[in-house]
């Protein structure tokens, strides 16, 4: 029995005696660590940061087993717009002047002596790559709104909205009598992808308005107001008024026009009561056929000429 333990007891102990030899901890092919970007202001959107303020870009070296203490480290930064800087320390502060969508990206570079078997001391170096996007804003500081301020009615009027800052998201707008700030969910937002954006409108009826506009992107939020006066149109009355006026011009032309011809006429009747010009000429014509004698057309012709006196003179007659 005692026998059979010795082998055992043996392998035991040259295991133990081997242990002290083995490394701690195997030493990791590349850095492992963490790239983040905190600003001074806290934003609802993750990723979203404003230009004009300064960013603090951190790297987070992950050495649990702390087998990079006794290392010295380089980074070489590259923050996108073409500005690049190398450092001995894993904080750099940067502020990015323009707004846009920009890759962070580090190269960090480990270095320590080690001793090595044959030449008894030996550099080894270990790298790592890191990256992270950003996305930079830029406050509004305004809405510049470009239009007229009088308008007629019936009469499409158009309003520009210049946008100081970065594209907004969204924009919200509603006529109102007065200018009052806009409340939750008084109009519809429009999602607008430039600084520029055109707002039509009709008016139908004359009044004073006021455009109320709110603009927001993911950093900020502001709001306009532009007054406006909208006048009765002087274009449409005149349009609709015209057929009526038309037809009141006709109408008054005919009544003129009867009026005329029969003061007319009357007046020929009393300073020429002849007969009409074909009448007369069908007594002149037909006259021997139509009388009885020739006396009697004598008669007629001296009474329509008005020269001679009648042929006949009427005779008195005398009773005893």
């Amino acid at each position: 029995m005692a026998l059979a333990l010795c082998p055992r007891v043996s392998g035991i102990l040259w295991l133990a005696c081997l242990l002290p030899l083995a490394p701690a901890v195997v030493a990791a092919e590349f850095i492992v660590g963490n790239l983040t970007v905190t600003q001074n202001m806290s934003l609802p959107w993750p990723g979203s940061y404003l230009t004009k303020t300064v960013l603090k870009v951190s790297f987070l070296l992950h050495d649990p087993s702390s087998f990079f203490k006794t290392a010295s480290f380089l980074y070489s930064w590259d923050f996108g717009d073409g500005t690049q800087m190398v450092t001995e320390d894993p904080v750099v502060y940067y502020n990015y002047s323009i707004i846009g969508t920009f890759t962070v990206r580090l190269h960090v570079v480990a270095e320590w002596e080690q001793a090595t078997l044959p030449t008894g001391k030996g550099v080894v170096q270990k790298t790592g790559a890191f990256s992270t996007s950003l996305k930079l804003q830029e406050t509004l500081r305004g809405i510049q709104v470009l239009g007229p301020n009088q308008i007629q009615t019936f009469q499409k009027v158009t309003v520009t909205l210049n946008f100081l800052g970065s594209p907004p998201l969204t924009v919200c707008w509603r006529l109102k009598p007065k200018c009052l700030p806009l409340g939750e969910g008084e109009c519809h937002p429009v999602s607008v992808a430039s600084t520029t954006y055109n707002l039509t409108h009709v008016f139908r009826a004359s009044g004073d308005y006021c455009f109320s506009i709110q603009a927001e992107n993911v950093v900020s939020k502001t709001h306009q107001y532009h007054r406006i006066q909208v006048w009765p149109s002087s274009i449409q009355p005149v349009v609709f008024a015209f057929p009526c006026a038309t037809l009141f011009t006709v109408m008054l032309a005919f009544i003129m026009c009867m009026t005329l011809r029969g003061s007319t006429h009357q007046k020929d009747m009393v300073e020429n009561p002849e007969p009409p010009t074909g009448a007369r000429c069908c007594q002149m014509c037909c006259g021997p056929f139509l009388l009885e004698t020739p006396s009697e057309y004598l008669e007629v012709v001296r009474e329509s000429h008005g020269l001679l006196p009648p042929l006949y003179k009427p005779v008195k007659t005398y009773t005893v």
